[in-house]
């Protein structure tokens, strides 16, 4: 390889590093503006919620796929959030959508989640969070079923069930 071939993959190389880096940070620096109704500090989180649902709700890390407490369940009920217990889903908008996460074809209602663009895989995903507490709650996609024709793909951890409601 001679000199100029280096210095151009180099540079190819350092450009592509960067905006990996600052695209993410770009996106985030919006979202310390967002105001939820329910704030805590971290460490209240912590000791309010277990580590998965500090993790998934704060962290937006994800549950393993077919590992976690919701996925199979058919109970009737509503799913609250874990952070809050607002009430965000229903067993009757919930599906088996072969992915080994909780899947919802809507919310109880259009104001008890808010969405907004994810950038971390480097490409755009539409991120679910509770209205209340800022909560991360999984991801919307739109290869649902009928009638919205969107999946609310949630994490067990970010949620909490109350049977027969």
């Amino acid at each position: 390889m001679d000199r100029r071939t280096f210095l151009k993959s180099t540079l190819v190389a350092g450009v592509g590093i960067l905006a990996v880096s600052v695209k993410p940070r770009l996106v985030r620096s919006g979202e310390s503006d967002e105001s939820f109704e329910m704030t805590r500090t971290d460490d209240e989180w912590r000791s309010l919620l277990t580590p998965d649902q500090y993790n998934v709700l704060r962290k937006e890390s994800t549950d393993p796929p077919f590992k976690n407490a919701y996925f199979n369940n058919k109970a009737h009920g509503i799913y609250l959030c874990a952070g809050c217990d607002l009430p965000l889903f229903s067993s009757e908008a919930k599906y088996d959508s072969h992915t080994g996460w909780p899947s919802f074809w809507q919310p109880v209602s259009e104001s008890a989640v808010r969405t907004r663009t994810d950038w971390k895989l480097l490409y755009p995903r539409t991120e679910v969070h509770c209205r209340r507490c800022g909560g991360h709650q999984g991801h919307l996609f739109k290869d649902g079923p009928p009638p919205t024709g969107l999946r609310y793909c949630i994490n067990s951890a970010a949620l909490k069930f109350v049977p027969g409601q």
